[in-house]
């Protein structure tokens, strides 16, 4: 092995490297699935928690203490760098984020600040040194992340979550030269923020789009989010660490996606991870990409769609198993050890490898 290779097999698999076993993390892996994150959940908001580096610190560890999982990525939340931006943000309990200050007119976009990250996140930031400091010695790299800037932009305008998506494509086709600015911003936030991540310690990146796939056709995507996203993914390409580009029904324009940058490809589970892969191209490694529903099913089930994705995987360098997007709260943890446990014989028995 060079001495400039990364030892952890999940960083190995990022860099498309040989590994005895494909990595396996989970999103949301730290979450209302575990009764340890419930009791200390029980006790504290939200957003207390976020901003308390000692416990976003120890919910981080819960899955890794508990799983084993080949990565950790921080406890928070893809809004709070709202806050910082001038934006009136609260966790409604049984409803979730609510923007009580959403943007309505394009002049509240040029009120919008862009503090840096040491400013608008510190207990973030913070709890990420104290867990690559409790990680790296143990061998077990931890993933930073932020939403991308369409995901957070539809939070700022529609002030939550959205069937539609009505506002913010209104907002778009009324207000150009506001949409340009609002993008811009959030850019420049979110490239600080995830350089700032890297710099405290985390070993590398995700880029959450979880809402551009279900709001936006191909053609509004590689119009309105492509060239932001472009920039994002090269000014955090200076942190030096691997990142992924993470998005959800994109299907139809995965390759418009991938074009972005980023690399690893985060994929849902709505196409065959084999047709993903080619269409992005191998030089690229990929990330994904079991239902997560499917945790919910019988052992057997399970098993069988577990089994799919390795053999479409088919031991190429470069696959990093997750779900599609993040854990249901009610899925067993008997199940996840046991994906967990499976994952690891399998693959190591596929004996995944370099080409």
């Amino acid at each position: 092995m060079s001495e400039k290779e990364p030892k952890p097999v999940f960083l190995r698999a990022c860099r498309r490297l040989r590994v005895d076993h494909t990595p396996i993390w989970l999103m949301r892996q730290a979450g209302r699935y575990m009764p340890e994150y419930r009791a200390t959940r029980a006790e504290h908001e939200m957003l207390e928690v976020i901003r308390t580096p000692e416990l976003a610190a120890e919910i981080t560890l819960q899955p890794i203490e508990r799983f084993g999982f080949d990565a950790a990525i921080i406890f928070a939340d893809i809004l709070p760098p709202l806050i910082g931006m001038g934006f009136d943000l609260e966790f409604v309990k049984g409803v979730g984020p609510r923007i009580k200050n959403p943007i309505g007119h394009p002049q509240d976009v040029g009120s919008l600040t862009t503090p840096p990250a040491d400013v608008s996140m510190p207990g973030t930031l913070r709890a990420i040194k104290m867990v690559s400091d409790e990680l790296n010695p143990r061998g077990i790299p931890l993933i930073g992340f932020c939403g991308a800037p369409f995901t957070l932009a539809s939070y700022a305008i529609e002030g939550g979550g959205s069937r539609d998506y009505t506002k913010v494509k209104s907002f778009i086709y009324h207000e150009p030269d506001a949409w340009t600015m609002l993008m811009n911003k959030l850019v420049q936030v979110q490239a600080d923020y995830l350089l700032a991540q890297a710099e405290a310690g985390a070993s590398a990146l995700q880029i959450f789009d979880s809402w551009v796939g279900l709001a936006l056709g191909a053609q509004d995507y590689k119009r309105y989010v492509q060239p932001y996203n472009t920039t994002l993914f090269a000014k955090v390409a200076r942190g030096g660490v691997p990142v992924i580009n993470f998005s959800t029904g994109t299907g139809a324009y995965i390759e418009e996606v991938a074009r972005c940058g980023g690399d690893v490809v985060g994929i849902d589970w709505r196409l065959p991870l084999d047709e993903a892969w080619h269409r992005i191209g191998h030089e690229r490694s990929i990330q994904g990409n079991l239902d997560p529903a499917a945790l919910l099913a019988p052992w057997p089930e399970l098993k069988l769609r577990v089994d799919d994705v390795l053999a479409r995987a088919g031991g190429n360098p470069g696959h990093i198993f997750n779900l599609g997007h993040g854990i249901f709260p009610q899925t067993s943890v008997d199940q996840v050890q046991r994906l967990v446990d499976y994952v690891r014989e399998m693959s190591a028995r596929r004996g995944a490898r370099a080409q």
